[in-house]
């Protein structure tokens, strides 16, 4: 134990010795050429005595300084290495009761701190990083700034927003041009010119139609059922419709149905509905193609049989395919007449205030309840069809269908002659100031031929 104490010892003092030496030589040769610079200006000339006196004591206060600083630097380390050394070191300086002496490899004019908790705080001071959040005072104005985070779901969010703004976009542009590439205004003018009388159900129609052809994804077929009494317009009606899409979606599209004239036979009612369903089924295919709508009108419906009814009703059907969706089905049919006619007639007085549109709103309104039922008893194709009601037509309505057809047919429209020949047309006692036709204007080509 001894031994090794020594060993330490004289590692210790050899550190020692190295240090002096090498500090020791330094200052020696910076005295040896203070000296040296001395005795060559002793040599300049004696009669110089006074500036080497001054140069002399100069150079040896400095020396004096160096080696006072010297000492003080030696004395300090001494210290620090008796107060800072531990281990084994140490424990050699307590049993020998020398001091421990250490030199360090680097020389730095930094004082070290004498206790090791100041050492490893400081260590820690300089490993932290500066942060770069400001403080404030929590009773001052100011507050420190807010930190906003980049968040990637704010970046998808405003995609998705982006994208639902150019499909809204683009589905209102598709809407214009479907109404555009149908001319329902030009349908709108053409049956307010050439149908009278019936002003309500024709912007029931419209609507109806500018509802659907409005888009081209549709759940289930545009199914319309025009009803009313005989002459007040609805085979005139299916003639307009018919010419109308046949100029803007084509001929092919456009399928007028008559039953007395296609199926004369009711013996070949089965023939005649299969034939009806693939007709039907070429047309729609063919419109699935062209990316238009095809028309169907079935005038004169009440002679429908059963058979067609039947192939009809599985047509209209919401659970088929795409293509028979996109399609639009026009019945036309006296069927239920007499409901509508009864409720004109005792009803007439009430409504004498009203507007055509509010008449005939107020006229569905109440006859369709009574009207399903009774067509819903004849086949369950009408639960699926939207009825528009066709009023009765008053003696103006009449004079005015002659005027027209006297037109057409080159005939002067001689105001008391159109008088004369709507008074020849039977009509139902006057109810609320009101006098209609029995048969609306369904004499009249017959009479202006007889001119």
């Amino acid at each position: 134990m001894q031994l090794t104490h020594h060993r330490v010892w004289d590692y210790a003092m050899g550190d020692q010795d190295v240090y002096d030496r090498m500090f020791g030589s330094q200052i020696d040769r910076e005295m040896d050429k203070d000296n040296d610079e001395e005795g060559e200006s002793e040599t300049r000339g004696s009669g110089k005595g006074a500036q080497s006196f001054c140069q002399f004591s100069s150079s040896l206060r400095t020396v004096v300084r160096i080696k006072q600083k010297y000492q003080a630097m030696k004395k300090r380390r001494l210290e620090l290495g008796g107060l800072g050394g531990g281990g084994l070191v140490l424990g050699a300086g307590l049993h020998t009761g020398a001091p421990v002496r250490s030199s360090p490899k680097i020389f730095t004019f930094e004082t070290p701190s004498s206790s090791p908790s100041a050492l490893s705080s400081l260590f820690q001071k300089m490993k932290k990083k500066k942060s770069r959040r400001v403080m404030f005072p929590s009773g001052g104005g100011r507050k420190a700034p807010v930190v906003q985070e980049h968040s990637r779901a704010k970046i998808c969010l405003f995609l998705l927003c982006t994208i639902l703004f150019f499909q809204v976009y683009n589905a209102i542009e598709n809407l214009d041009d479907h109404v555009l590439k149908y001319d329902l205004g030009g349908l709108e003018k053409t049956l307010c010119r050439e149908v009278f009388g019936q002003q309500g159900a024709m912007d029931a129609l419209l609507a109806q139609l500018r509802d659907y052809l409005s888009t081209y994804v549709h759940s289930k077929p545009l199914v319309l059922s025009l009803h009313g009494p005989s002459g007040v317009g609805k085979s005139h009606v299916g003639r307009l419709l018919a010419g109308h899409f046949r100029s803007v979606v084509g001929e092919p599209l456009v399928i007028q149905y008559f039953v007395l004239h296609h199926c004369p036979l009711e013996d070949e009612a089965w023939r005649c509905a299969r034939a009806l369903s693939i007709l039907v089924s070429e047309t729609v295919l063919r419109a699935e193609e062209e990316e238009k709508i095809p028309i169907f009108i079935f005038d004169e419906a009440e002679h429908l049989y059963p058979e067609l009814l039947d192939a009809l009703s599985d047509l209209v059907r919401s659970n088929r395919s795409n293509e028979y969706l996109n399609a639009v089905y026009l019945f036309l049919s006296n069927q239920g007449h007499t409901h509508i006619t009864m409720h004109l007639l005792y009803n007439s007085s009430s409504d004498s205030m009203m507007t055509a549109s509010g008449h005939h709103g107020k006229l569905v309104k109440e006859l369709n309840p009574l009207l399903r039922n009774t067509l819903v008893k004849l086949h369950p194709l009408w639960a699926e069809a939207e009825l528009l009601p066709m009023i009765l037509l008053e003696k103006g309505h009449v004079m005015e269908c002659f005027l027209d057809e006297m037109t057409r047919e080159g005939f002067y429209p001689d105001r008391t002659n159109v008088e004369r020949l709507a008074g020849e047309i039977e009509y139902y006692p006057v109810v609320g100031g009101h006098v209609y036709a029995r048969t609306g204007c369904k004499q009249v080509v017959a009479r202006v031929n007889l001119l």
